[in-house]
């Protein structure tokens, strides 16, 4: 994490390692890197946004975690108020949507989740897969009038 010092210069603040936690049963380990409480973001706050505790989202800010799929992991099906960005950084995931659709994803690809049910899935039986996730909230997905629920199916 950078800062910076008393005369204003560039500095590293921190470079730690992050051990992700199992969650869900042992279909995926979290590591939550960094969050900042409101967007746009405010580079003067101390180094208490890597400790403050975070949902999914976090309503009003921002996320950005790490997330290790279990051989044959699958996600609940569900749905968030924020813009995600999903980086496959090592292994292959699907993501399926609640349409039935699947784009198989790769070291490399990106998504762009934009409140829409979904969930991930790790075909591999032998392997982890890892990704990295930014999401900053977003106003709730509005279709015909009604407003669509934040919830895991």
């Amino acid at each position: 994490m950078t800062a910076h010092d008393d005369s204003g210069r560039s500095i590293f603040r921190s470079d730690e390692i992050c051990t992700p936690t199992p969650i869900a049963a042992g279909i995926a380990n979290f590591a939550l890197i960094w969050t900042t409480p409101t967007v746009p973001a405010d580079n003067n706050t101390g180094d208490q946004d890597a400790l403050r505790e975070a949902g999914l989202t976090l309503k009003g800010g921002s996320v950005i975690r790490v997330v290790d799929f279990a051989p044959g992991g699958r996600s609940p099906m569900h749905r968030s108020f924020s813009i995600d960005y999903g980086l496959v950084l090592a292994g292959q995931v699907d993501l399926q949507l609640d349409s039935g659709e699947i784009k198989h994803l790769h070291v490399g690809d990106i998504v762009v989740q934009r409140g829409t049910n979904h969930l991930w899935i790790n075909g591999s039986s032998e392997q982890w897969a890892r990704m990295a996730f930014i999401l900053i909230e977003a106003k709730p997905v509005l279709v015909g009038g009604k407003e669509l629920s934040d919830h895991l199916l």
